[in-house]
């Protein structure tokens, strides 16, 4: 065998070799960029707070970093993440991650303790009274957060087509009441964007939608219908006769729904006892005036609520009056429901309200 032929040989053989070792070969090669993107200057997670929601998988935690401009790479984050075990061991909650590189920057979010301002949403919170609450806790402005609810744009499915930049503030409703960890002087909206990830993972499931549909009710109609019985009523057992009196009112087309907590929203205050004059107030979220729904959200509801709009038995209540103590009498007839009004409402006393 000549020179030539050894040659043509060894290439064959070195081709041959190289195909059936493909899928090794990519291998080495993606380890090879993960090494050369973490071992040398990547801005790794120096003096960075980071954000990781409940249900966050290794997809979100990426793309995160990648728009705070943590990491470069998304994909190699990512795969480095798969190799090394770590895909499925984030800890949800704000950290203040100083490791150097993607290794450094997951191990911190695999096993550092989560930081950050702890902050309690209650279910029925306005987003004025959430606003509030960030403020006192030092996370953001009122305003700024306000501003943003109304004013930004958030790509999720669920508000796809709804008037949110038309509603009094914006993305009511959709705020998920939950626990949360932020950092001081976040941007809001990666306060929102928590938020919304949580109702999207416990109330835009396969479950409440399908549910809905047996009510005839879209996914933002049980939200507005929640939010009301949310604003009325105090325990479980109300809450479902609150959902089936308004049900009972939106099969009549010429029914009012007549709830008083929608002339409140409209008119961003609280009062014991709403007067004739305010029921005349002009405004699309005023049930009074308007037959159906209000024009959206006036509060953001706990899963209580929604499934309260979704599970409550049927009755034939039409009619419901509070006593001063919160507690609700449901009367079937408008002649029972003007005998309750008489009976609770004498001792009340009217007042201009508490703003909100």
């Amino acid at each position: 065998m000549n020179k030539d032929q050894n040659t043509l040989k060894t290439r064959k053989t070195a081709k041959g070799f190289f195909q059936k070792n493909k899928l090794l070969w990519l291998i080495v090669a993606l380890l090879a960029v993960i090494f050369l993107l973490t071992a040398f200057g990547i801005p790794g997670g120096k003096g960075h707070t980071v954000n990781v929601e409940k249900g966050w998988g290794t997809v979100e935690v990426a793309g995160n970093l990648e728009k705070q401009g943590i990491i470069r790479s998304k994909t190699a984050f990512e795969a480095l993440a798969v190799v090394t075990g770590s895909d499925r061991k984030w800890k949800y909650g704000s950290h203040h991650i100083t490791g150097r590189g993607y290794m450094g920057i997951i191990r911190e979010l695999t096993t550092a303790r989560p930081e950050g301002i702890k902050i309690t949403i209650p279910e029925g919170y306005q987003a004025k009274q959430i606003g509030s609450l960030l403020e006192e806790k030092g996370i953001c402005t009122r305003e700024a957060f306000l501003d943003a609810c109304v004013n930004h744009s958030f790509n999720y499915p669920f508000l796809k087509g709804l008037p949110v930049h038309q509603r009094i503030s914006g993305l009511e409703g959709y705020l998920f009441p939950d626990t949360y960890y932020f950092s001081k002087n976040t941007d809001p909206d990666v306060i929102i964007n928590a938020m919304l990830k949580r109702f999207d993972q416990k109330v835009n499931t396969k479950s409440v939608k399908s549910r809905a549909q047996a009510r005839g009710l879209t996914l933002d109609q049980v939200v507005i219908l929640a939010s009301m019985v949310e604003s009325e009523a105090r325990t479980r057992s109300d809450r479902d006769k609150v959902a089936a009196v308004f049900m009972n009112r939106l099969k009549n087309p010429e029914a009012r729904l007549g709830s008083c907590v929608t002339v409140e929203y409209a008119k961003g205050m609280k009062k014991t006892i709403i007067s004739y004059e305010d029921t005349q107030f002009d405004s699309p979220y005023n049930t009074y005036l308007n037959p159906g729904l209000p024009f959206g959200p006036i509060c953001c509801p706990g899963m209580d609520s929604i499934n309260a709009v979704l599970d409550h038995k049927d009755t034939t209540y039409y009619y419901f009056q509070s006593d001063k103590y919160g507690n609700l009498h449901f009367a079937t007839t408008y002649e029972e429901h003007l005998a309750n009004q008489k009976k609770l409402q004498k001792d009340w006393k009217t007042g201009e309200g508490k703003k909100i």
